[in-house]
């Protein structure tokens, strides 16, 4: 039976109908603060904490709740006898219900050049004591944190009363709820001061939706957020069917690599790699170069833009089959032509426009736990790049070196990228052999790789992948270095001329 709830929450949303089918049911009302004030406003009847406690709010509301009348009424076991007896004797009553949703401190961090006194203030004391407070006592008082469960308990409480099955559920999701929130401020004060990874770390995950199933049919799977900036799960889906579980993972693949150039650029990403790429003068001409990469496993693939899609290229783009287009956003006419393929899913994801540094830590499951690192972000990372042959590269082929480069690191290990200043000409992804990564590279391009420079994201461990490379028409190549037999690799790229430039990183991605 319930006969006595308590409400104070920051999210309004459907409490005026909620508090108006309790207070009809004759049930009594204490409030705080700014929620008391709404309901006196919409005519419920409520009785003011600091008039139940004796006690007023204090310290501009940061104590209010946090009194033994209040705290003793939810936690007491109505079937403990002596918990009975304690409450008779010191005046405190049952409350049966808690009402209470948290200070948005999730909100207030998301603001821009929000300060530490601000996110402070919107931590939450006296809201997590109490729903924490209720959720113990599940057996005896209904708690409710989500106003989307207003409906459902309104429902059974007319029926005649909340099931232990349903007050434990509603109990299951306080926990979550206020270990995220715990969670949220954790992240909040770490995120600026990393020096090491710290030694206990819960994730403040929010399920967004459920999707329709993950690698493979037979899977579950669902999409969770972090409270993180750029979020590929904020971008805005025009049009087209949901995103799947594998569409969410080829699109950041594709995002990220978008985001290492400045100039108009085009990614076709298949199975998590890229299949071409290329930069120029505006994306219809990126797209173009980038398809002839490789069009075949272009189809059914996903593509990345950095500038705003236009009609030109939207009637390129709709001749071949693809499942996800990603750009900062598409003009009226470019929509038009979009919006005749209809499964085509769109995606406008403003972040693009400019350069993408990822938040937080990169994260890979393995059976029983997470391997962390940081993102494999380097800033001027060819500043201290070492020309180890006798031939310097000559500008065009320092151009294409960078840009191969750029796309090297997003390519699965053994990672070979045959590449000239603008465009991609044959992709070796992930071999267990960097020959074979060479090999595979020359055997899949469609064009001449005559003049083409290399990017290994690994240092060459013989000198057979040069012998290859200078097969194929090589003249320039950028790699780490570091192999015991660099030396013997400088050798033959001098014996062919080929220009050779040592980075000292290495970009494996496994």
């Amino acid at each position: 039976m319930i006969n006595r709830a308590l409400i104070s929450v920051s999210d309004k949303r459907g409490l005026i109908d909620f508090a108006r089918e309790l207070y009809r049911l004759g049930i009594e009302i204490l409030s705080t603060g700014g929620t008391a004030k709404l309901l006196r406003e919409a005519n419920i009847n409520v009785i003011d904490i600091s008039q139940y406690t004796g006690f007023p709010e204090i310290m501009d509301g940061r104590v209010k709740t946090l009194h033994p009348l209040i705290h003793a009424g939810i936690l007491a076991r109505r079937g403990n006898p002596q918990d009975i007896e304690t409450m008779k004797a010191l005046g405190i009553k049952p409350i049966d219900m808690v009402v209470v949703n948290l200070y948005p401190f999730e909100a207030t961090i998301k603001k821009k050049n929000v300060t530490l006194e601000e996110a402070i203030e919107n931590i939450d004391i006296g809201g997590p004591t109490l729903l924490r407070a209720a959720a113990k006592n599940y057996k005896d008082v209904v708690v409710v944190v989500d106003p989307d469960d207003y409906p459902y308990i309104i429902e059974d409480i007319k029926k005649g009363t909340v099931s232990l099955e349903k007050r434990f559920a509603l109990a299951k999701k306080v926990f979550s709820h206020t270990a995220r929130y715990d969670a949220l401020i954790s992240e909040y004060f770490e995120k600026d001061n990393f020096s090491e990874f710290r030694e206990d770390w819960t994730l403040p995950l929010k399920k967004v939706k459920t999707l329709r199933y993950g690698e493979n049919p037979h899977q579950k799977a669902a999409l969770y957020a972090l409270n993180e900036t750029p979020s590929l799960v904020d971008a805005e889906v025009l049009q087209g069917k949901e995103m799947s579980f594998n569409n969410y993972l080829d699109t950041h693949s594709a995002v990220v690599l978008a985001a290492e150039f400045s100039e108009p650029v085009c990614v076709i990403v298949k199975h998590n790699n890229p299949c071409g790429v290329a930069i120029g003068e505006n994306i219809h001409v990126a797209y173009k170069k980038a398809f002839e990469c490789d069009p075949v496993s272009a189809f059914g693939g996903i593509i990345a833009f950095n500038r705003v899609v236009d009609k030109l290229t939207a009637l390129e783009v709709i001749s071949v089959f693809y499942e996800v287009i990603v750009a900062p956003d598409f003009d009226e006419e470019a929509l038009k032509v979009f919006a005749t393929k209809k499964n085509l899913r769109l995606l406008r994801f403003p972040p693009l426009l400019s350069k993408i540094k990822p938040s937080g830590f990169d994260l890979k499951r393995i059976l029983g736990g997470f391997i962390v690192q940081q993102w494999d972000n380097i800033d001027n990372e060819l500043s201290q790049a070492k020309v180890v042959t006798k031939r310097q590269p000559t500008d065009d082929e320092w151009k294409a070196l960078e840009f191969a480069w750029k796309v090297c690191k997003h390519v699965k290990s053994n990672a070979i990228v045959y590449a000239f200043k603008d465009k991609t000409v044959g992709l070796g992804i992930g071999q267990t052999s960097r020959v074979f990564s060479a090999k595979i590279a020359a055997m899949n391009a469609l064009t001449s790789l005559k003049g083409s420079v290399v990017a290994s994201d690994g240092f060459f461990p013989f000198r057979d992948n040069i012998d290859v490379l200078a097969q194929n028409g090589v003249t320039a190549i950028i790699q780490p270095g570091g192999s015991v037999r660099d030396q013997e690799v400088i050798d033959a790229a001098n014996q062919y001329n080929m220009a050779m430039v040592f980075t000292g990183i290495r970009h494996f991605k496994h």
